[in-house]
């Protein structure tokens, strides 16, 4: 018998990429760090994405989206920013509640655990005992997901004081790992109409700012209007003290899927896999299956019109994008699987509260969706689209409150309770059919808003020989929820017996999922309590928006 002992194989060490953003913030940093960890996934590596927000909220659940943009919603129903679900889209998988954090998350723990005498009567401070806070988070993150590489995205740019800490903590861990950490700095090339040429002076001067922080980057991702060109990289690289291979070109795109494959075209992959010292693996699939979903949806066959009636339109269209981000993208990758190029108009309900005649301009389009949202105002202009959209079988989509208010407009002009309403609008209206949930009755009295929502994943059951069922193709589902009230179960008798459908219910046969006509009925009349959009994938499109898009397809075949 051999008396050697048998070695244990060292596990290689894990890799961390900290994206920041220079000279200005909005230039697509979330976009860059989904594209990276898309990249790398392709390249055969186990990649995770995180987000540091630089926001003193808890979570992302109480900002307005309007102005910070959408809320999204993990599985285990943490609210974060609109970024994490960039990053599912484009990883095509669900991420875990350890990969979000906020400034926060982070000062509220450290405080908490110094009130319970965690630190033991130690002089607790920002440098070392919130940095250590967020290392650890990191370090949960990558446990958790089993990652070789975390992509870590800062959020704000470079310069601000509240994302220094964070700067901070990524200086630590690469003094701690001096091989395994690198920084990428997302930075916007301007190029002023007058001049005609693209200029790098304000890059170098974020640059300068990041030296002040102890650090430099790695590796530049160059934001421009257009392709940046080898003039420009040689400058960048010279002034900056970077190889030229690692200066990449990031132009605008028509669509933010083409971002993976011109940042792979530039040297994206292959200089990362430099930088980080990994191994050479076997390249799987994702690349090409981004190449076959941008051929089809740079080849459409037609174009559907979509109406999405919104109250979010006193600060200009520009915040739409933002603040329903996941039902553009949802609606995006439906269509283009269908082969269909979706063009969408922002309709202002309060236009048809003020003028009720121009209701008859919806006969113009394919298909109306209203999406979720909250409060009172543009209500009655909501609530008349739905009912041009039933009574002239436009297919429609109501999403949360889009569903809510699809249920109020049945009971009022076809189940005869003339007045219904939600009492999230007239609590004291006589036939309150979107009723409070009562496990948030008592959150609403004590004013506690935030993290309280009925939040996350749960499972529906669904009806059999229904809409739902033909798109779903199951009776079990799960889906993502984010609200505080529900159909009131004391009108579904009445609602139901009106002939509205009630197709998918929570397995106690309490909460209404889903409402439908039948398709004798209506070609598309589906509302959903949850919010599918959170689910949507690029490469793998949500059924009901697929259902959607198909309904829409066919009303402008009929028309």
């Amino acid at each position: 018998m051999s008396s050697r002992k048998k070695t244990k194989t060292k596990k290689p060490a894990t890799k961390y990429i900290f994206v920041m953003g220079g000279v200005m913030s909005g230039i697509g940093k979330g976009i860059t760090a989904s594209s990276i960890g898309t990249v790398l996934q392709s390249k055969g590596y186990r990649v995770t994405l995180m987000k540091a927000d630089p926001y003193l909220n808890v979570d992302a659940g109480t900002m307005n989206p309007t102005e910070h943009g959408e809320v999204f919603v993990l599985e285990n129903g943490l609210e974060t920013d609109q970024d994490m679900g960039n990053y599912e889209r484009f990883l095509n998988r669900t991420l875990p509640p350890e990969n979000y954090m906020t400034n926060g998350m982070v000062f509220k723990y450290v405080i908490d655990k110094e009130r319970a005498l965690g630190y033991k009567g130690k002089c607790v401070e920002p440098t070392y005992h919130i940095t250590e806070e967020i290392l650890r988070r990191i370090a949960i993150a990558q446990k958790k997901t089993d990652a070789e590489v975390v992509v870590v995205e800062i959020g704000g740019t470079i310069g601000e004081y509240q994302n220094a800490i964070f700067l901070e903590a990524a200086r630590q861990l690469k003094l701690k790992h001096p091989h395994d950490v690198i920084n990428i700095m997302v930075s916007y090339l301007p190029m002023p109409a007058k001049l005609g040429e693209m200029k790098t002076k304000p890059t170098q001067n974020a640059v300068r700012q990041l030296n002040a922080y102890g650090m430099n980057p790695h590796m530049i991702i160059a934001r421009s209007e257009v392709p940046i060109d080898k003039k420009r990289k040689e400058k960048i690289a010279y002034m900056c003290s970077l190889p030229i291979e690692h200066i990449i070109s990031a132009p605008d795109v028509n669509s933010i899927y083409e971002v993976p494959i011109n940042f792979e075209k530039d040297g994206l992959g292959k200089a990362l896999i430099s930088l980080l010292g990994l191994p050479r693996k076997k390249e799987d699939d994702t690349l090409h299956a981004w190449k076959r979903f941008l051929s089809k949806k740079n080849n459409p066959k037609d174009t559907i019109r979509i109406a999405i009636p919104g109250k979010y339109f006193d600060t200009g269209d520009f915040v739409l994008s933002d603040a329903y981000i996941s039902v553009i993208e949802a609606i995006k990758a439906a269509a283009y699987h269908e082969q269909v190029e979706p063009i969408i108009d922002w309709i202002n309900v309060k236009d048809f509260e003020d003028r009720p005649e121009t209701l008859k301009n919806l006969k113009n389009y394919d298909a109306i969706l209203v999406p979720g949202g909250f409060g009172a105002s543009g209500i009655e202009g909501k609530i008349s689209v739905i009912a041009y959209a039933r009574k002239n079988k436009i297919p429609y989509f109501g999403i949360c409150y889009g569903m809510q208010l699809m249920v109020v407009e049945y009971a009022r002009h076809v189940a005869r309770l003339s007045g219904a309403h939600t009492v999230e609008v007239d609590p004291k209206t006589q036939y309150p059919v979107i009723n409070v949930m009562e496990s948030q009755k008592e959150h609403l009295e004590q004013g506690i808003y935030g993290g309280t929502m009925r939040l996350g994943s749960y499972i529906a059951h669904i009806q059999p020989k229904t809409q739902a069922y033909k798109m779903y193709k199951n009776t079990v589902i799960t889906e993502r929820h984010r609200h505080r009230y529900e159909v009131n179960p004391e009108y579904i008798e009445q609602l139901t017996k009106a002939g509205l459908v009630f197709s998918g219910t929570s397995p106690d046969g309490v909460l209404m999922e889903i409402a439908e006509l039948p398709a004798t009925e209506h070609p598309f009349f589906v509302g959903t309590q949850f919010h599918p959009e959170f689910l949507s994938r690029p490469l793998a499109p949500h059924p009901i928006f697929t259902g959607f898009i198909k309904a829409a397809k066919n009303k402008k075949k009929s028309k």
